[in-house]
């Protein structure tokens, strides 16, 4: 696999916005945007789509909140499938979550606990694979899967559309009048390819310096 280093040197080369911003923000990583941030997100899968859910709609501010107020009725650690339905549906409105999303968790969870998604063969699949296994399950549509290959699976070349954080950032470093189309994202993405996972978190990275908090795409 090539180079940290190598990979920056080729996003670059194929695209001077980029090349800008790869100079300005230095390396890059997802380990990196962790360390920036001082968060530390769940390294099981199950818990890493638990987050994704508590995330959705939300600024990154506010889904931090109620994900940790989560994680303290597991006693700090990343909740587990068969103890998110113990509890009760007062308990986990309790923490911040609507009703919708409380439902969207049990749904998870009897997905995980049945069989129907199997967490531990999901690194096996490909990216395409992956994304159709998680969509199949309730209150988990593209933006969500996306969001799982990036930042657990640490796939190298995704690119998600439909994210405002994306799309508003590609706006502002492009100079455009208004934000870019989910479409025009992708489209505006091939020429990253092999490293569209890593074009996205320099763009969502451009963001932290600027008064706008990140946000996501309903699935």
């Amino acid at each position: 696999m090539p180079s940290a280093a190598k990979l920056r040197r080729t996003l670059a080369a194929s695209d001077p916005v980029l090349a800008r911003m790869i100079d300005e923000l230095g390396p890059m990583s997802v380990g990196e945007r962790e360390r920036r941030r001082s968060t530390r997100p769940p390294r099981d899968a199950f818990g890493a789509l638990v987050r994704i859910v508590v995330g959705q709609q939300l600024s990154t501010k506010a889904a931090r909140s109620i994900h940790a107020r989560l994680a303290a009725l597991f006693d700090g650690e990343a909740p587990t499938a068969k103890g998110l339905l113990a509890l009760s549906e007062a308990d986990l409105r309790g923490v911040g979550l609507s009703g919708r999303k409380v439902e969207y968790l049990r749904d998870l969870a009897r997905h995980v606990l049945d069989g129907s998604l199997e967490l531990d063969r999901l690194d096996e699949l490909s990216d395409e694979e992956v994304i159709e296994e998680i969509v199949a399950v309730r209150g988990f549509g593209p933006w969500s899967a996306e969001m799982f290959l990036i930042f657990h699976l640490r796939r190298p070349d995704v690119i998600s559309g439909g994210d405002l954080g994306i799309r508003r950032a590609i706006q502002l470093a492009y100079g455009l009048d208004e934000m870019p189309s989910p479409e025009e994202v992708v489209e505006r993405a091939e020429r990253w390819r092999p490293n569209r996972s890593l074009a996205s978190l320099y763009l969502w990275e451009s963001l932290a310096a600027r008064p706008v908090e990140e946000a996501t795409l309903v699935d």
